[in-house]
């Protein structure tokens, strides 16, 4: 097994290139992207493609050879992304076709959330369904006239290629474009709908919380955790406001509910029990089979998920596992200056899933029979595998069970099995490692603040605040402008982008955990600061709070994330963050403003 990862990782080949000695567009062997900090932009520059950044110049040689924009948004641990990458544009047949009729423009969608949110909303109205990679096609006013996420090469199944779409599309582009622009226009106008609403009077009413509660409670899978069917996501803010129903209205079903499924989720494959941390979401209802990706922001609202439960129960497994999944934050992805990056790849050595697969084989001629033996019985491993012919580590049954069943005392069994985890952990060290996406972004980094903080405070570890106060320095130090405006990405001594509503609301909450944990006055200091910006920046005259800053690129229309999705809207969060402010500081107003944007939002 080769264990050089730049014999893997172009972001450390393309690493070398003297790029001063390049043309601008990139020379023959690379495209514009070589110029850009992004990952995900840099795994695709050596494409055959005549990919652009976003930004004008693309759109100005759109208008100027008339032709349609193929936008492709994606993310660089995009399991699927690489996918069609690799069958497509790397491809010197689709790079042809692409090239000659449309401007072609890749887009982070972790640098750019408002591309991807504006975008994302198109393709959910056109389609009913969403994902990445998003592929849209535009006109050269940035209106999209069609919309899929993953297209295969060449046509099959009923799906249409990327190929057959390309000259289809070109082909009506000249000869009925009439209908194409009315289309764009007719979205548009859909989507600038979206934004008005009609505001009303309302209030904050605990019956919100429980037409909540009956909606989780509709949809629960009883047998293995979570909600709705496969594929099931961690989605923790929703385990931790069940937690908080169940504590407030004394409802047992609504903690049955979070407790269960943080216990199933531990203890399935979604969790990585070698070395910690969440992947992000099970393609199966029983959290046993991962997309293997691991992002920073699903450690950090797992672990404020898993601390809520063992506040709410004195269970310390709960401490434990959020213990667990800081633990592998601070080891795989504390940036070297003090900050945290944005997650690992689900791919090595060109497979998904390779690194965490394991064969029984493999763990006895580490372990060991006896203790090896044991072990695959604790983590249901087996000759013929559960996932490719290899094993995804899993527990059936917790560890009490287990010392039953084996006749051991249940600190022996503990023992045991923490010796064979950090032997294994060794042996994998020296596997490839997926790619790391090692660029910064302040909201996610405002999250991560807020559970090391936390969880630092209550689990008594000092160091875990310590990390917290580090990133919160970097974050305050490193991503300003000139004006000291916060900005959101930082990669390689570049921070760049005018931070949105999320980095701003993530960061003010992340501040205000720490102050918590540390008590030092200038973490509040600066979170006041930050919320203040943020209300100039982004309210509007209602109350309500867009997602781009006053001061910022305007795609298509502002936006407004009044839902939670995957991740807490930026506009909840800094509901939330009002009211905390207001009590942490005696700014009276804040409570004030608080009360108006939470109406603003049931309404």
């Amino acid at each position: 097994m080769d264990a050089d990862p730049n014999n893997h990782d172009p972001i450390s080949r393309l690493s070398q290139i003297d790029l001063s000695r390049l043309p601008p567009g990139g020379g023959d062997a690379f495209n514009r992207l070589i110029f850009e900090k992004s990952p995900y932009l840099l795994q695709h520059a050596e494409n055959p493609l005549d990919w652009y950044p976003w930004g004008e110049d693309a759109f100005e040689r759109a208008r100027r050879e008339d032709k349609p924009v193929f936008l492709s948004i994606g993310y660089s641990s995009c399991h699927w992304c690489h996918v069609m990458a690799h069958e497509s544009f790397e491809d010197p047949e689709v790079a042809e076709v692409l090239n000659r009729h449309f401007i072609c423009i890749k887009v982070d969608r972790e640098e750019r959330p408002d591309i991807d949110e504006t975008y994302m909303t198109v393709c959910q109205m056109l389609t009913g369904s969403g994902g990445w990679p998003l592929t849209l096609l535009l006109a050269p006013d940035g209106k999209p006239f069609f919309a899929a996420t993953y297209l295969p090469k060449q046509s099959r199944g009923g799906a249409m290629g990327l190929i057959d779409l390309a000259q289809r599309v070109s082909a009506l582009w000249q000869s009925d474009r009439k209908r194409i622009t009315e289309a764009g226009e007719q979205i548009h106008q859909s989507l600038l709908h979206l934004d008005q609403g009609e505001g009303r009077e309302a209030a904050l009413e605990p019956s919100s919380l429980e037409v909540a509660r009956s909606h989780f409670e509709r949809v629960y899978d009883a047998q293995h955790g979570g909600f709705g069917r496969a594929p099931k996501f961690p989605t923790a803010h929703n385990l931790s406001l069940l937690l908080r129903i169940g504590r407030r209205f004394d409802d047992t079903k609504a903690r049955e509910m979070a407790l269960h499924t943080l216990k199933r989720m531990r203890m399935g494959g979604l969790f990585d029990q070698i070395g910690f941390g969440f992947h992000r979401y099970s393609v199966d209802e029983r959290w046993r089979v991962p997309h293997f990706e691991k992002m920073l922001y699903d450690q950090a609202m797992a672990a404020l998920a898993y601390l809520d439960a063992w506040q709410s129960t004195g269970d310390f497994f709960y401490g434990r596992t959020a213990g667990e999944i800081l633990d592998y934050v601070a080891r795989n992805l504390k940036h070297s200056e003090g900050a945290f990056c944005c997650g690992e790849d689900a791919d090595s050595e060109g497979a998904e899933g390779t690194f965490y697969l394991w064969s029984q084989a493999e763990i006895e001629a580490i372990l060991g029979a006896e203790q090896g033996g044991i072990f695959c019985r604790a983590y249901s491993v087996s000759e013929e595998g559960n996932f490719e012919g290899k094993n995804i580590l899993h527990l059936e049954s917790d560890r009490a069970q287990l010392a039953q069943d084996l006749a051991l005392p249940q600190e022996k069994l503990d023992d045991l099995l923490e010796d064979a985890r950090r032997r294994l952990l060794a042996v994998r060290e020296r596997r490839v490692r997926p790619h790391r996406d090692d660029k910064v972004l302040a909201g996610w980094n405002g999250l991560i603040i807020a559970a090391l903080a936390r969880g630092g405070a209550l689990l008594e570890n000092a160091e875990l605040v310590s990390h917290a106060a580090q990133a919160a320095d970097f974050i305050l130090d490193r991503l300003r402008d000139e004006q000291g405006r916060l900005l959101r990405r930082y990669r390689e001594g570049e921070a760049a982008i005018p931070a949105f509503l999320e980095d701003y609301s993530f960061l003010v909450f992340g501040l205000t955990e720490l102050y918590q944990a540390a008590f030092n006055p200038g973490f509040l200091t600066a979170a006041l600061d930050l919320n203040r910006e943020m209300l100039r920046l982004f309210s509007d005259d209602s109350g309500d709070l867009y997602d781009t800053g006053a001061d910022a690129e305007i795609v298509l229309r502002r936006g407004r994330s009044l839902h939670d999705g995957a991740l807490p809207s930026g506009s909840s969060v800094a509901v939330l963050n009002l009211l905390r402010l207001a009590r942490l500081s005696g700014e009276i107003e804040l409570e004030e403003r608080f009360a108006n944007m939470g109406a603003q939002m049931v309404k």
